[in-house]
C-alpha cells in the first residue's frame, strides 16, 4: 500500500513516474517500483527533475529474482499496481516470445529486495 505522505509525480501524458517524499527540510524520491532513493534532502524542483530524468525505461529492463531456495531467476516486469508487482519469467528471452506463456510471479509492492537489476 502506498503511504499517505508519498506525493505522486506524473509525466505530462499522465503516466506515473514515482513519488516525492518529505525528508528533513527537503524532499527525496521514490521510483515506480516503490524503492526509496533519498538524494538529499533536495528541493522540490530537484526531486521532480530526478524522477523526470529517471523516467520509466528501467521498467523494461531484465531483473533477477532471488527465490526462497536461493536460486536466481531472470524476470521482466509484467504489471505494476499500487499493491502488487507481477514479474514474468524470462529464461532465454521467453517473456517477449510470441505465443509464449511464461510463468507469472506475484510480488508485493513496494518491490522486495529479492528483485534486483543484474550488475
Amino acid at each position: 500500500m502506498i503511504p499517505e505522505h508519498w506525493i505522486e509525480h506524473r509525466r505530462p501524458d499522465g503516466e506515473r513516474l514515482g513519488w516525492i517524499v518529505p525528508v528533513g527540510d527537503g524532499f527525496g524520491t521514490v521510483d515506480a517500483l516503490g524503492r526509496i532513493d533519498i538524494e538529499g534532502p533536495v528541493d522540490w524542483f530537484d526531486a521532480e527533475r530526478s524522477l523526470d530524468e529517471r523516467g520509466l525505461g528501467y521498467l523494461a529492463d531484465r531483473y533477477m529474482l532471488r527465490q526462497p531456495c536461493g536460486n536466481e531467476r531472470p524476470v521482466r516486469i509484467g504489471e505494476l499496481r499500487d499493491d502488487e508487482l507481477v514479474v514474468v519469467a524470462d529464461e532465454f528471452g521467453a517473456a517477449s516470445a510470441v505465443g509464449a506463456n511464461p510463468a507469472r510471479i506475484s510480488l508485493p509492492f513496494p518491490a522486495p529486495d529479492s528483485l534486483q537489476r543484474p550488475e
